[in-house]
Formats: structure tokens, sequence, C-alpha cells
């Protein structure tokens, strides 16, 4: 079976939304489909009209052209047609069997008038209503214009697609109340690659003492610093738990919008001694810092995007067998079952972040099995091998 996948970007590989791509790709081909990649002129690198990444052959959309493609309106249109026209040009050589279009609506909408033209089945996957990103970055707001004609754009290709793939419950939920037949979405979640996480590697020392962490309990976070990470919120809560632990230190390991904010909170809380703000750290080395953590925190406060996506970031950390503390929205409830595979605490909510670490501080004799239970639940449950196959029964009903 020959499967055309439609996406924005091949690399940075580093990103949640390419990183997902890679390993469904690399998997699919271990299962022995045959497929092939474009990207939409979005993509961020070389230009050529054919290119090999991370041993993956991508061919390349053109930049659109034209007096007025910079205007806002304009620009997402000719984006799209772009991708159109050159999926035109490859198309009849390929022979796809499948048109797989990942999100956003730009691509999917490129997809469909193809999937018409040619009749061939297409499958769409939403990993995140982008409108409520934009919401989140503070490029958009929640039920103005762009709002709505993203979700309408969203919603018209979710009820024209021949299938529609999502990450996780809440996003199923909601694409079904548009309308949406319920048999035609299907939840392909979040996954790692076990093999890839080690689970009983010692900290690395070196790092430890480079970054005066030697000795001490060390809680942290590892990710994006955007306002719904809740790290204000973390902050906040440090003084009342280092009343408790003096020995407590804060790692933060990312960058983003709140990085100033973050970093003048901490000054006006005198976290000064007790707070560690690294910067983005490349990801081949991200490991180290993970197993520098002994509790990795992830506080997200709660609205739409929250409750309806599952972050990869708390997986990873469960992978290797971390404790991780998250706040009880929707994506973090898909993975961590309270106590058992983790610990979870009430979203926006100061003292019951603050009672549920100090619980887990003083309940060291429980850690290993916490940590145990979640490793074994990535194994299980979320490795790539086991969760790439359901695209073959989603194809399979559509070929």
């Amino acid at each position: 079976m020959k499967v055309l996948h439609i996406l924005d970007h091949s690399i940075p590989l580093h990103s949640g939304y390419t990183f997902r791509t890679r390993s469904i790709l690399e998997e699919q081909r271990k299962l022995g489909l045959e497929t092939f990649h474009i990207t939409s002129s979005k993509h961020v690198g070389g230009r050529s009209a054919l290119e090999t990444v991370d041993g993956l052959c991508f061919y390349r959309s053109p930049d659109p052209e034209g007096l007025f493609v910079g205007l806002p309106v304009v620009k997402q249109w000719a984006v799209s047609k772009s991708l159109e026209m050159r999926l035109n040009d490859i198309i009849p050589q390929i022979k796809p069997d499948i048109l797989h279009a990942h999100s956003p609506a730009l691509n999917g909408l490129a997809a469909l008038a193809m999937s018409k033209k040619y009749h061939i089945p297409l499958v769409y996957e939403c990993r995140a209503f982008w409108e409520d990103a934009a919401v989140n970055h503070g490029t958009a707001i929640e039920g103005g214009l762009r709002y709505r004609i993203s979700k309408a754009l969203e919603t018209y290709i979710f009820k024209r697609a021949d299938a529609v793939t999502t990450i996780c419950e809440g996003l199923r939920n909601d694409i079904i109340s548009r309308g949406v037949k319920e048999e035609n979405v299907t939840v392909i979640p979040n996954a790692v690659d076990i093999n890839k996480f080690t689970y009983d590697d010692a900290p690395d020392s070196a790092l430890a003492q480079e970054l005066n962490l030697a000795g001490k309990l060390v809680l942290g976070f590892i990710g994006s610093f955007y306002a719904y990470e809740g790290l204000l919120l973390l902050l906040d809560a440090l003084p009342a738990i280092i009343h408790s632990h003096p020995d407590i230190r804060l790692l933060l390991v990312g960058s983003g919008p709140q990085t100033k904010q973050l970093k003048e909170q901490v000054k006006a809380l005198g976290l000064q001694e007790f707070v560690l703000i690294t910067g983005r750290v490349p990801h081949d080395r991200v490991q180290r810092y993970y197993k520098l953590i002994d509790i990795l925190i992830y506080p997200s406060f709660s609205n739409r995007s929250t409750e309806l996506s599952a972050p990869l970031k708390p997986l990873e950390a469960m992978a290797m067998g971390c404790i991780v503390v998250a706040s009880d929205v929707g994506g973090h409830r898909e993975y961590i079952r309270d106590q058992e595979t983790g610990y979870l605490f009430k979203a926006g909510d100061k003292e019951s972040l603050v009672k549920t670490v100090l619980m887990l501080i003083n309940g060291k004799g429980l850690w290993e099995k916490v940590r145990k239970s979640a490793r074994d639940y990535v194994k299980d449950e979320r490795s790539w091998m086991k969760v790439v196959i359901k695209y073959q029964s989603v194809y399979g009903k559509l070929v």
C-alpha cells in the first residue's frame, strides 16, 4: 500500500509535531507500507524540489508568487494552492492508495481537492485545534474572526475526509460534536520509542555539579514556557515547599514567551538561590536533564487546549520512570492514574500543588512502585510500535 503524507514541515525534528511525524513514518515503513512525503511552502529549510531528511524523501512545494501573497488571507490561500499544484504534479507519478494529510487545515484543503480529483481516499489527522493554539500564543482571540474561520475550515475538512484520526479522546469528542460521524474518528495517541528512553541510568554527576544541584532534591519542568503551562503558579507554590524542605531546587529547562516574566517572578519572590532556568537544551541532551530531576511537575492551567490535547513531554518522563506531578486537566488524565503512574493536583490551585508535592516528598517509599508502573504503562500501551499499527485498520477500511 502506498501512502502519501501531506505535511507542513520535515524539520526541525526536535519539535513535538515533527517528532511524532517521523516516528509514524518510521514505524509505517517497518510495517511494510510504502510512504511518500510532501511539505507545503511553510516548510523551513531547504527548497529543492526533492530532499532527503533522516533517510526520508520529501517533495517540496514552491513558495507562492504574486503581488498580493503577503496579505493575511491571500497568503494562507496561496500556501494551500501552492501545495495543491505540487500534489497535482506528483500524484500521477506516485499513484498513492491513500492521501494522509496532517493538520492544519491548509494541508487538508489541498488534499481534499486532490482526493476528489483523483478519487483517492483521504485521511485527515488532527493533533490540535490550531485556532486554540493561536489563542494560547496570543495571536488570536477566542471567538474572533480568525478563530471562527480556522474552526470552520477544520470542520469543513472533518466532514468531508473519508476518515479522521486524532491524538486523544478530548479532541475526538469535540470533532464528533461538530457533526462528524463517530465511526469516522479514530484515536491514535501520542507514544514514544521505549528503547530510546533509559530507565535506571544514574544521574549525570558532572552535570549536577555544573548546575550546583549535587545533593539537592530537584523539582523540574522540561518544555516550552507558555502562560498556559502554569509555571508562574509553580513559582508561587515554591516558597511553601522550601519552608518544609530547604534542600529543594527547581530546574526549568526550556524557553518561550514567558521566560522574562518567570525570571522577574523568581527575583520578586527572592528565589534566585533555589531556581535555575537553563534555556533551550538540544534534544539529544534532554535525557541528561530528566535524570537530574526527582519530581517532574506539569502545572498546566485548564483551558480548551489543555483539556482537549495530550502533551508528549509527560509521556517521555514516564518512559524513563520519572515521578510526574501534573494538574488534572484532560490531557494529563489520559496518561496519569493518580498515585499509580503519577500524581494529579487540582489545576490552578496553589495549595493543592503544595500539598501534593509535600505528600510525595514525605512518601518516598512509594516512589519505586510508581516509577515502575509509569514505565510499564508506556511500554504496554504507549509505544510507537503498538500505536502506529492502528493506522493499518483505518487505511484498510478505505482501500
